[in-house]
């Protein structure tokens, strides 16, 4: 048996492993994983990037040194120029006033024979322009990117067109170096924008790493596996009924017993106790956060042993453990060895106060008078033999006969009048007789505690067989039932813990509306003739 400490069911210590050596926490794996996700994300973000701002420097000066191109190639001054006997002194000056204004790294104006008429080095005018023209000298704007005499330079040629005609050609470039000076200049935003992303992505992975392991609580991934396992073979290997709930009540494990015994649905896990038509004292129990130790409750045709503990995890509530026994043979047993114990103490009491006569006849024979003596022991015993003649008369099952004697003699102790009629036949087809034995004990129990205070104190009790089936009627002259506690006295599962008012007898009432389930009928509820509540059960088999 499963038996939970009374401070609560604690687990704090670590699972063995293979070897000795534990493996790494979830919360570690996860977190190593994000950061390599992270670093990898935000890396190729960087790279991507400086990929695009180096194309947008390319493209930009590769754009610009056309414009600038296209501007010195349209020039109005230009044709005249070229018409002159020194086409450089006029042209080099102009050029290098543009190149200045456009911040790029050369303009050259050169003849259809590629001669220079003007560069940023006056040494190389009047020598041959360097690189490829494409098909500028046919009327088109050529680029490309070409190691001239500065070095790598992104460049443009463009033709200068009079009268239709192509009448020189105009170069403009942008180093290579100028465009990199440009991409790092852009590179701090880039990287003040990627350290920002990645700054939030490894607190992101921290935070998600540290709400991991307090919900893992620290543990590896095999280990969760094994305990998983583990756990799991062994809430169904033990023979009592398992019930493990969350703080807010809600089912997360159940073993089959357990789903046996409360009769509980193949989608339990995650739904709230309550949401089930169980004992209101169990969910109680379940719920209530304290220690509950072996409490009888009735769920459907079981008798419950319930025990209750709230789990704790490092000093702290996760919910509750709840074991559950079948108590249902035991309590029948119980049942008949409580009538035989009340039989007892009524034989008992008979023995008492037949002493009590026999004292009162020898008294009597001493002070000289045997005649009273010996009409009082013939009324003594002719009233004794009356009652025990009338009970064993109505009732021929010697064990039903034995239970009322000892009822009577018990109601006579305590100033009740209990009065029985009708008739049981010997070996009538009710089933086990405890059955009855439960029912009739268990009823004219709880009719003799409710007349018991009051100045009428009366119980009637009536059996009648009826195609096999005995019909049990338990009258009193108590307070009665209301219409509240009458809805309650019987629900399914009451208890003294569900019901501390007096609407309940304690488990004895859930214990006769079982046995009558059990046989295919009900236990009805109305008002006696004698003022009080009567309680109805009809047993047994009917005769086909």
């Amino acid at each position: 048996m499963v038996e939970a400490a009374s401070d609560g069911v604690r687990h704090n210590a670590v699972m063995a492993r293979p070897g000795g050596i534990r493996d790494t926490s979830v919360a570690r794996q996860v977190l190593l994983l994000q950061v390599v996700v992270v670093l990898v994300l935000v890396s190729s973000a960087i790279a991507l990037a400086t990929y695009d701002a180096r194309n947008d420097a390319r493209a930009s000066a590769r754009e610009r040194a056309v414009a600038v191109a296209e501007s010195v190639a349209d020039a109005p001054q230009l044709p005249t120029s070229l018409a002159d006997a020194d086409p450089s002194a006029t042209i080099q000056p102009y050029a290098e006033r543009v190149r200045h204004d456009t911040t790029v790294d050369f303009v050259v104006v050169m003849a259809m024979d590629r001669t220079r008429y003007s560069h940023p080095e006056p040494s190389r005018i009047g020598k041959k322009f360097i690189g490829d023209l494409g098909d500028a000298p046919e009327g088109r704007v050529f680029t490309q990117e070409y190691a001239g005499t500065l070095g790598p330079s992104i460049r443009s040629v463009v033709p200068v067109i009079v009268d239709g005609d192509v009448v020189a050609m105009v170069s403009v470039g942008i180093t290579v170096d100028k465009t990199r000076d440009q991409l790092r200049s852009a590179l701090p935003p880039i990287v003040a924008s990627a350290a920002a992303v990645l700054l939030v992505g490894l607190l992101g992975a921290w935070l998600i790493s540290r709400r991991l392991r307090r919900v893992t609580h620290g543990m590896g991934a095999q280990e969760i596996t094994r305990m998983y396992e583990y756990y799991e073979a062994v809430l169904h290997a033990v023979r009592e009924g398992m019930l493990l709930l969350d703080v807010e009540g809600r089912i997360q494990l159940v073993n089959d017993e357990a789903r046996r015994l409360l009769s509980l649905p193949e989608d339990v896990i995650g739904r709230a106790l309550g949401d089930f038509e169980l004992a209101p004292g169990l969910v109680t129990a379940a719920l209530g956060g304290t220690a509950e130790a072996d409490d009888i409750y009735i769920s459907g045709d079981h008798v419950l042993l319930v025990s209750a503990s709230p789990a704790l995890w490092n000093d702290r509530g996760v919910g509750s453990v709840v074991t559950l026994r079948d108590h249902t043979e035991l309590q029948s047993v119980t049942g008949e060895l409580a009538a035989v114990r009340g039989l007892t103490e009524s034989l008992r009491a008979q023995n008492h106060e037949a002493a009590n006569r026999l004292h009162t006849i020898v008294s009597l024979i001493e002070m000289g008078r045997p005649e009273e003596a010996v009409d009082f022991a013939t009324e003594e015993l002719q009233m004794a033999q009356l009652l025990t003649d009338r009970v064993v008369g109505a009732v021929e099952e010697p064990v039903v006969a034995a239970l009322l004697l000892g009822k009577i003699a018990e109601a006579t102790e305590r100033g009740i009048e209990l009065r029985v009629s009708g008739s049981v036949a010997e070996h009538a087809p009710v089933g086990p007789t405890r059955d009855l034995v439960t029912v009739l004990g268990n009823l004219v129990d709880n009719a003799m505690d409710a007349v018991t205070g009051q100045q009428d104190r009366r119980v009637n009790v009536h059996l009648s067989t009826t195609d096999g089936r005995i019909e049990v009627i338990v009258g009193d002259s108590g307070p009665g039932l209301t219409a509240e506690d009458a809805g309650h006295v019987l629900k399914r599962g009451w208890s003294t813990k569900a019901s501390a008012d007096g609407g309940g007898r304690g488990v004895g009432l859930a214990l006769v509306g079982q046995i009558a389930r059990r046989h295919g009928s009900s236990v009805h509820i109305a008002h006696s003739s004698l003022g009080g509540a009567e309680f109805t059960v009809v047993i047994g088999q009917a005769t086909p």
